[in-house]
């Protein structure tokens, strides 16, 4: 699985999980999975394309970690992206989309396997406010 923490400025991101989905009414950082013989900054760029209608320029990786969900074991590669174009308003997954400051990070209730990536965002931003 991929993910994108996408800034603008200072601001982050964030999708929150609709009503039946798996994780619903969760935040994470929108993105999906990599299919079979898929480059993952590929599969980042496409899954954002269908699910939000938005193109991102990647950038690094922010933190890949393991988390297991019941029976389930998620392995997310969060990357930095940047928004070429406009903002997106609308999501196939998510009934809640938002721009959080770095404060706010920590005030929203994230799905799972996104919670070492938003820990490493929130040490990151802490140290570029000093």
């Amino acid at each position: 699985m991929v993910a994108a923490a996408i800034r603008d400025g200072n601001l982050t991101f964030a999708c929150r999980r609709a009503t039946g989905k798996a994780a619903e009414g969760r935040w994470e950082f929108p993105g999906g999975k990599v299919e079979a013989g898929e480059d993952p900054r590929s599969a980042l760029r496409r899954e954002l394309r269908e699910e939000l209608g938005i193109d991102v320029e990647i950038g690094e990786l922010i933190d890949r970690s393991a988390t297991q969900v019941g029976d389930l074991a998620i392995d997310l590669a969060t990357y930095e992206a940047r928004l070429i174009g406009a903002r997106p308003v609308q999501s196939t997954d998510h009934d809640l989309l938002d721009w959080l400051r770095p404060d706010q990070l920590g005030q929203v209730a994230w799905a799972d396997p996104d919670l070492p990536a938003v820990a490493v965002l929130r040490a990151r931003y802490a140290n570029e406010m000093t």
